[in-house]
Order: structure tokens, then C-alpha cells, then sequence
């Protein structure tokens, strides 16, 4: 199957297209996607890879196919010191931020900053949607096929990647 560059316009809403909004793209700049890269959830991209432009779009994905179930395993107690600057705590680092993690492969996890102690910082690195249904609706702005440098790239073109997009 050829990649495809989508563009598309979406709103996300909790369990039903009734439910509480999380995040839309209305009246911002449209999200614009490579297929087939994995940078989506794969559920999510099955849906809108295979419509056109101008065709809406209304679907739910259960939590476990979209962020996963919540686990106990994701929340952790890191040493405090990791998160000290110049001899105190860094500023950022209050209860109920987000904030960057790293695992030993590099990866960057976003984590939720649960609680401060004396010793350490309890941080969750579930994924803030995880546990959740969630349901998608839209409009395809655009699909067009993928450069090959776009695929090379694994990136579409001017997305910030460099200034020869």
C-alpha cells in the first residue's frame, strides 16, 4: 500500500461524540500526517486512510487501542535529586505537570508528576488518555500521495523538519 500524506480536521471527545471534548483542530491549523510510519494510533489511521478529501469522519476506539489500560507498573519513584537545579528543586516540577522523562533506550515519556516527598518524586508514566474510550470526528482536508523523500524522511514535507522541504 502507497503512504499517503492526509490532512484532516478532528475533534476527540471522551467515550462518545456526546462526551466531553479533549482537543480539536477548529478554527487551528489542520493535522498532517505520513501514513504508515506509526506515528498515529494504528486504529485512528485505519479509519481516515482509506477516505478522500471532503468525506467526514465519526468512529470510537476502546482505551486499549488507543492509549491502553492505566497499570500500576507506569507509576514510579524516582530519586529527588534527579529533578534538582543549582541546589533546589527545578521549578517545573510541581504536582500535576507534565513533564519530559527518559528510559534508558532515549525515548522521552511524558509523566505525570503525582506526588513530591523528601526522598523522592512520584511520577505516572501512563499516558494521560490511558484508560480512556475515546471518539473521533472530522473532515479530510486533503490526501495527496508521499514524496519519496517525505517516506526517506519518514516526515512530510514542510513540517519543520529542514529548510530543503
Amino acid at each position: 500500500m502507497s503512504q499517503k500524506v492526509i490532512t484532516l480536521d478532528y475533534s476527540l471527545f471522551k467515550d462518545t461524540k456526546e462526551g466531553q471534548m479533549i482537543e480539536s483542530t477548529e478554527g487551528k491549523t489542520p493535522l498532517v500526517f505520513l501514513s504508515g510510519i506509526g506515528s498515529m494510533i494504528p486504529e485512528f489511521e485505519n479509519n481516515v486512510v482509506k477516505l478522500n478529501a471532503g468525506d467526514a469522519f465519526s468512529f470510537p476506539i476502546k482505551s486499549e487501542n488507543a492509549y491502553g489500560n492505566r497499570t500500576e507498573e507506569a507509576i514510579i519513584d524516582l530519586p529527588i535529586n534527579i529533578f534538582m537545579q543549582d541546589g533546589k528543586l527545578a521549578d517545573q516540577v510541581v504536582t500535576g505537570n507534565l513533564l519530559p522523562l527518559q528510559d534508558d533506550k532515549g525515548n522521552v515519556i511524558p509523566s505525570t508528576v503525582v506526588s513530591i516527598n523528601e526522598e523522592t518524586i512520584t511520577m505516572d508514566a501512563n499516558h494521560p488518555l490511558a484508560g480512556q474510550d475515546l471518539h473521533f470526528t472530522g473532515n479530510i482536508v486533503e490526501v495527496r500521495e508521499a514524496t519519496d523523500k517525505e517516506i526517506n524522511l519518514g516526515q512530510v514535507q514542510g513540517s519543520g523538519c529542514c529548510n530543503e522541504c
